[in-house]
């Protein structure tokens, strides 16, 4: 847990316990973080760790001890959503997966069509794995293939070829009730005509959902090493926000718009598990580094995975960090989280978290309303088509921190 003065911990006990008792019926996510992989990718920043041998035991045991922490805090919720992340997820026996999601039943029980979410690679191993792991309960799989070409899979580290990605992709929508799948884009040398032809390629695949994400060279990477050493170029803005625009042109006349400024889905196949994020609801997270939001408090479990099994066994939970949130913080969060959506963010809610007013630059919000980069339309507030190839410029002028 987070060090405070010893003065105000029994200030903070007692907000944490009335807060844990409120009778907030709205339903829950629930995060479960694996963090091994079975290699190293140049661009991840991701809490994810490769070891040679991995307790299975040691683990299921680990993570249920995790999980019962987090539902004694939240009592008297129903689960809407699962989602095991990662690392690589589908590495977990099914076993493991089946246990977790059982246990998750009988904490909370579950929201009628709950939507249950695990990342995995589309390798021939792992696909092998994809009907038992529909058998534990998963019926949402989201695959991380990146690329339909082979030189880019290997210039991102990935250790599968498009074939092998593509059987993965087809066992995938054999088994499971929904699929979506990743692709990064403005990789270098890519081309706006090559990156159509690739994303039309994708969307002719039949999926629900898709998730695409620019390339970007995150710190503490291999990618960033590289680019340090003048061996990796950024690609360029100009070009970037040309296969932006082509991106949401292309999957809004396919049918699948963006609903948030990375996804994109046909109606009613929205990640359901990742809209109770960005429209700020409560989320329990368990596993090596997961984060959660609950009660008005922020956690975050320890991150290395020795250091998070070290815990669970000595305190009965993984919990490094477990801070109240001001009403100031959890306003920001909130506008933060809600204008990468496409239906933006509700202001009564974000002045009733503030508990005033939402803290907005108003000479901001009037100037960016002018220049047709935000709407404010029935008390929503929202970021304009113009506007979601600058949304971090527009969070820094809009929102005050």
């Amino acid at each position: 847990m987070a060090l405070r003065p010893a003065g105000l911990r029994a200030w903070f006990d007692s907000r944490r316990f009335a807060k844990s008792m409120t009778t907030d019926t709205t339903p829950l996510a629930l995060y479960v973080h694996w963090p091994f992989c079975v290699s190293k990718c140049p661009y991840c920043d991701f809490n994810s760790h490769v070891r040679e041998r991995v307790d299975q035991d040691a683990w299921r045991s680990a993570m249920l001890a995790d999980l019962a922490h987090e539902a004694a805090q939240l009592p008297g919720r129903t689960l809407g959503s699962i989602f095991f992340g990662g690392g690589t997820p589908s590495l977990m026996p099914p076993e493991t997966v089946a246990a977790v999601i059982d246990a998750a039943a009988r904490h909370w029980g579950f929201e009628p069509g709950i939507e249950i979410t695990l990342e995995a690679n589309p390798s021939s191993v792992e696909a092998a794995r994809f009907a038992d792991l529909a058998a534990a309960g998963v019926n949402r799989a989201s695959l991380g293939l990146q690329a339909l070409d082979d030189d880019s899979l290997r210039f991102l580290g990935r250790a599968h070829g498009v074939a092998e990605g593509l059987a993965a992709l087809d066992t995938a929508q054999s088994v499971f009730s929904r699929v979506s799948f990743d692709l990064i884009y403005a990789r270098p040398g890519q081309d706006l005509a090559a990156w159509e032809a690739e994303l039309r390629r994708a969307i002719g695949f039949g999926t629900e959902h898709l998730s695409l994400y620019q390339l970007t060279i995150e710190p503490g990477t291999r990618f960033a090493t590289l680019f340090e050493k003048g061996e990796l170029a950024a690609f360029d803005p100009d070009a970037a926000a040309d296969l932006f625009e082509a991106t949401r042109a292309i999957t809004a006349s396919a049918g699948l718009p963006a609903y948030e400024i990375s996804n994109h889905a046909r109606s009613g196949a929205e990640s359901r598990h990742n809209l109770i994020y960005w429209r700020y609801g409560d989320y329990a997270g368990v596993g090596p580094g997961a984060h959660g939001r609950r009660g008005g408090f922020a956690t975050m479990r320890h991150k290395k995975p020795e250091n998070w099994m070290n815990a669970v066994a000595r305190n009965g939970h993984g919990t490094q960090i477990e801070d109240a949130l001001s009403d100031h913080e959890r306003a920001v969060e909130a506008l933060v989280m809600g204008l990468r959506l496409g239906e933006g963010v509700a202001l009564a809610r974000v002045d009733a978290l503030a508990g005033g007013t939402a803290p907005l630059d108003r000479r901001a919000l009037a100037r960016l309303r002018d220049q047709g980069l935000i709407g404010a339309d029935d008390g929503r507030l929202q970021v304009t088509d113009a506007g979601m190839p600058v949304l971090e410029a527009i969070l820094r002028a809009l929102v005050i921190a």
